[in-house]
């Protein structure tokens, strides 16, 4: 077996770095919406009314239901189609921009799963000493419930981030050019792919490895 040589890696980094920025973008668009949209999600399917809870339910499991890589494609293919209909000449990268749709509205529907369990997890008893203060049921939700909720599920939040930012990995089948993919093809290009995707492996664990430990004091922390 030929001898590795890792001599390459350093020409490669700011390649690298430029594929990193667009993991990372596509991880930070995905959290934020995921969060804010999962949380609607989560109050509408934990509402009284049959219609908003039916709907949030068909979007969950709906979501769940289809393979990552499936949702990647159909956006792909439905967003730029979207953009020309509403700009003439979209200054947007087309890719980016797919991308950061699809996983923001799949993460959306797991985060609203997680935000739902924290919600439920917070006493009844809750709810009744707000709405006995006079709130409102909106009220209790954004000042009482919410808080407490995101403070117990902080640590499941991170975790689906961890997830989120290993299959970002998979917008290479939209040609976008994030960490893997840049790995991938500069090593392609000078003819060491091996060194270069160990290198984009022992960069992913490093990272998931250290927000995986972050998740582990955060989950003592909450304990105490």
């Amino acid at each position: 077996m030929p001898a590795l040589d890792w001599s390459s890696i350093p020409g490669a980094l700011p390649f690298l770095w430029n594929g990193m920025l667009v993991t990372l973008s596509i991880t930070g668009v995905a959290i934020l919406v995921g969060i804010v949209l999962g949380t609607l999600i989560a109050t509408a399917r934990l509402s009284a009314n049959p219609i908003p809870s039916s709907l949030a339910a068909l979007y969950v499991n709906g979501f769940r239901s289809i393979p990552l890589v499936m949702v990647l494609l159909w956006f792909y293919l439905l967003v730029p189609q979207l953009i020309q209909a509403l700009f003439k000449n979209p200054a947007a990268d087309i890719r980016l921009v797919s991308a950061f749709v699809a996983f923001s509205l799949f993460e959306a529907s797991y985060y609203a799963e997680i935000i739902r369990a924290g919600i439920q997890s917070v006493s009844r008893g809750q709810v009744s000493a707000g709405l006995a203060l006079g709130m409102s049921r909106a009220q209790t939700m954004r000042l009482i419930v919410l808080p407490q909720a995101f403070r117990r599920m902080l640590p499941l939040l991170l975790t689906q981030a961890i997830i989120l930012f290993q299959d970002t990995s998979l917008v290479y089948v939209i040609g976008l050019s994030e960490f893997f993919g840049v790995a991938y093809r500069t090593g392609d290009r000078d003819g060491t792919i091996v060194e270069l995707l160990l290198f984009a492996g022992a960069v992913y664990f490093v990272l998931c490895f250290a927000a995986s430990s972050l998740v582990r004091v955060l989950q003592r922390k909450i304990a105490l």
